[in-house]
């Protein structure tokens, strides 16, 4: 049964001429799903080699144009282009006097709102933020995947029912987000997926070491049952030694990472220490068996210096960071970094290419985007979590926790949600 009633007819977007700034993978999918819907692609803006065979793939026949052709020919336009490279995008198009009154202006970054797009707002265009909460491959799978896909929406008032009506003609699902909502929202995909992939790859790795010959194989159905179990039961789902308060276990883990994967020893006891303090407040790890647990994750770090709450003061985090994503699927980096090279070639004249180089979405997409460095003022403010997270020196939550009179120190962080830059 489909959750979403009927569209009324004036509730509904007429037929649109769609144009797409940023032939990544994210856009001409978004594309190629509206012309599913009745709309027409009329043009496209891509310099890359990737970014020509997505368009040709997926959106046969039509032209690619720069990015103001692209505005020229188009009622509703989808910037498509990493999070760092949005502000830029959008007033390079605004100063060039490319975008039109009454042009629906559509970006997909899941980081920001419509609060990016004030300077064409100001020229007159009709601002959307529709963010799909999936990863593309560039291919037609994306298309068929979109089928049932959340979209956080963001959009003023009397534009949210054209909003969630071309989401909804994409097969997709509407969730309002609101606009100072945005950031947190992003960071909280970013732990559910994008870290994911690194916990998965690094669990493959590992198993890969261990001598087992098929690790996708053996990690695919336990994969599949603690996800499906999680995302049913939440916490309670919880299994393994942590919940447990198995400590004799975990440390052998340890010893074990030490000797045969020290990289991966600081992800480890960050997530087993945030482990540790969601099990006791949720009254699955014994109050007496967290102490000793503790004592184990509180051990030291991989250089030799100390790891835990007691190698601390305040909490604060350790001085290294636990390693960045492994195991990134080579034709994705291939892709990425061939639009990257592209970036400073699709902008209009006069434009200065941005130079932040810290965009985390996997899902956007990464065509190049023209655009003046905007003002300071105008760029979000890092969203970081305030309190530590998976880089923490320990857990804390703001329910019960465990302490030791020998070491004050074992009270753990806040990881309560924060705003953050996914």
């Amino acid at each position: 049964m489909n959750p979403h009633p009927s569209i009324e007819a004036q509730d509904r977007p007429a037929r649109l001429t769609v144009g797409v700034v940023g032939a990544g993978r994210v856009g001409p999918a978004l594309a190629a799903s509206l012309q599913l819907a009745g709309h027409r692609p009329v043009a496209v803006s891509g310099v890359s080699d990737a970014s020509v065979r997505r368009a040709a793939d997926l959106l046969p026949g039509v032209p690619l144009v720069p990015p103001a052709e692209v505005l020229a020919r188009a009622d509703l336009v989808l910037l498509t282009v990493p999070d760092d490279a949005l502000a830029d995008l959008v007033h390079g198009l605004a100063e060039t006097g490319a975008v039109r009154p009454g042009q629906l202006l559509v970006h997909t970054s899941g980081r920001f709102g419509t609060a990016v797009l004030e300077p064409a707002t100001r020229a007159g265009a009709l601002p959307l933020a529709l963010h799909p909460a999936m990863t593309f491959t560039g291919t037609s799978v994306d298309v068929q995947r979109l089928a049932g896909c959340a979209f956080g929406v963001t959009a003023p008032e009397e534009l949210r029912m054209a909003a969630e009506a071309l989401v909804i003609e994409m097969g997709g699902e509407p969730e309002w987000i609101a606009e100072s909502a945005r950031p947190l929202y992003h960071a909280a995909l970013a732990i559910g997926a994008n870290y994911l992939v690194t916990l998965v790859a690094q669990a493959m790795e590992l198993l890969t070491k261990a001598g087992v010959r098929a690790p996708d194989r053996m990690l695919g159905p336990l994969l599949g049952a603690a996800l499906d179990n999680a995302l049913r039961s939440g916490d309670a789902a919880l299994t393994g030694p942590v919940a447990r308060g198995d400590a004799g276990t975990v440390a052998a883990h340890v010893a074990e990472l030490r000797k045969h994967a020290p990289q991966a020893v600081a992800g480890y006891l960050a997530m087993a220490r945030t482990t540790a303090d969601r099990a006791l407040t949720h009254g699955l790890l014994k109050p007496e068996l967290a102490a000793e647990l503790l004592d184990v994750l509180a051990g030291p770090a991989p250089d030799g210096g100390a790891a835990g709450p007691a190698a601390s003061s305040g909490g604060q985090a350790p001085s290294d960071p636990p390693p960045g994503p492994q195991g990134e699927p080579e034709p994705e980096g291939e892709a990425e970094a061939e639009d990257e090279r592209d970036r400073g070639r699709d902008r209009p004249k006069g434009a200065e290419r941005s130079t932040d180089a810290d965009h985390p979405d996997r899902s956007v997409d990464t065509d190049p985007a023209p655009g003046p460095t905007p003002p300071e003022s105008t760029r979000p403010e890092s969203t970081r979590p305030e309190s530590a997270g998976p880089e923490s020196a320990g857990p804390e939550s703001a329910g019960p926790r465990p302490t030791r009179p020998d070491s004050p120190d074992s009270a753990s962080p806040d990881l309560g949600p924060h705003g953050g830059d996914a």
